[in-house]
């Protein structure tokens, strides 16, 4: 396997792993911090705001940069504000540290999408992209619930070893990296607001990455109050909540590997309408299951499917644009945790006020339902006709 994918699998496992870290802990950081459950939500949704504003400027910018030193840069300063996590002493430093890891985060993990498409033959990028795709998963399924049993006696021990393992991560990406200079194409430098006027001229762009938003807003509002859910219908601890979590990035995990030759079988198009249905019949199920054993069994299903559908959508943003690739990257990531702002957030409420976490999985549900209707109205998927321009 190309050594530069493997390098970014692992880019995407540290990263991953601190996106996904703060859901199992909540319960700990809302009783020693003192907060509400909203409030909770909040120390998701830190990250995932700073990552989702800043990505809007990193990716064009990285367009016309050195993409080996962005993605160094941009790892350093993550493994350093990562590290602060550990050592928050209140909700309000927590969540500053947090927003700066995820202001970090945006520079750097756009780079990895971005450089697959520069770095492989075109034949080989769906593969690539589920491959990286898995780093993100295997996150979930070790990271995590590893972070789990790490907090089960201090919650700052996880966030203070993602950081110390993101230093040796740099070493190795200034080693082993080829280095990625920015494509000339014009003599005159181009501003960031062309390059997104560029990229969303057409109504094809717009309504994809429209779909693109609802799906993670539909994704991550049901995500992150996993842990919540748990401890408060089963009575679970970190360490049991970690370990759910090991099922959920299992699907994922092994999704990633070997969804994309299930793909190419069945085609894109099928690929996303059936995959949708299914997650959305297994979300309808989910709050009204009894057993933890039949929880861990549907995640598994759930993020199964998502390992499939992934990296799908993500080979189908870069194909918008062959010169924008940064943009569209980071216009990817910044709608992704726009969406786990606004999905975490909104979970937050429907969680305390409307009924738990059963209106929290039709909120999903429906988020993905409209995300399914705009993807396929788009016509980026194989197959369809794309809509006019207005």
């Amino acid at each position: 396997m190309n050594k530069n994918i493997i390098l970014f699998f692992f880019v995407m496992f540290f990263i991953g792993t601190d996106t996904f870290i703060v859901s199992p802990l909540l319960p700990m950081l809302r009783d020693d911090f003192g907060i509400s459950v909203e409030q909770s939500g909040w120390i998701v949704s830190a990250y995932a705001l700073g990552y989702a504003v800043f990505a809007l400027i990193a990716g064009p910018l990285s367009d016309g940069w050195n993409r080996k030193k962005v993605l160094l840069w941009g790892l350093l300063s993550f493994g350093v504000f990562t590290s602060l996590c550990g050592f928050a002493t209140d909700f309000w430093t927590m969540f500053a540290f947090r927003f700066l890891a995820g202001v970090s985060a945006a520079f750097a993990s756009p780079q990895v999408w971005a450089a697959i498409p520069q770095l492989v033959q075109s034949h080989q990028i769906l593969k690539a992209m589920g491959v990286v795709t898995a780093g993100l998963a295997i996150s979930q399924m070790l990271g995590v619930p590893i972070g789990s049993y790490l907090a089960a006696t201090q919650w700052q021990t996880p966030f203070i070893m993602i950081g110390s393992c993101t230093f040796m991560l740099v070493i190795l990406a200034s080693i082993l990296l080829p280095s990625m200079p920015a494509m000339q194409l014009q003599h005159k430098p181009v501003s960031i607001g062309s390059r997104y006027r560029s990229l969303l001229d057409s109504s094809t762009s717009r309504i994809a990455f429209a779909a693109y938003f609802l799906f993670q807003l539909g994704n991550f509002a049901a995500f992150s109050f996993i842990g919540i859910w748990l401890s408060d219908k089963f009575s679970l601890n970190a360490a049991s909540i970690g370990s759910v979590i090991l099922f959920l990035g299992l699907g994922n995990t092994i999704s990633s590997f070997f969804g994309s030759s299930l793909v190419n079988k069945i085609g894109p198009r099928h690929s996303l309408k059936y995959g949708v249905f299914l997650i959305v019949l297994l979300y309808l199920l989910l709050p009204y299951l009894s057993s933890v054993t039949y929880v861990e069994i549907t995640y598994f299903l759930i993020f199964l499917i998502l390992g499939m559908i992934f990296p799908l959508m993500m080979s189908l943003l870069q194909t918008l644009s062959g010169t924008a690739r940064g943009t569209i990257s980071s216009l990817a990531n910044s709608s992704m945790y726009f969406g786990t702002t606004f999905g975490s957030f909104t979970a937050g409420i429907l969680y305390a006020h409307m009924g738990g976490f059963i209106s929290v999985s039709l909120f999903t549900v429906l988020c993905f339902s409209m995300s399914l209707v705009l993807f396929i109205r788009s016509g980026v998927l194989p197959g369809s006709s794309p809509v006019s321009a207005s």
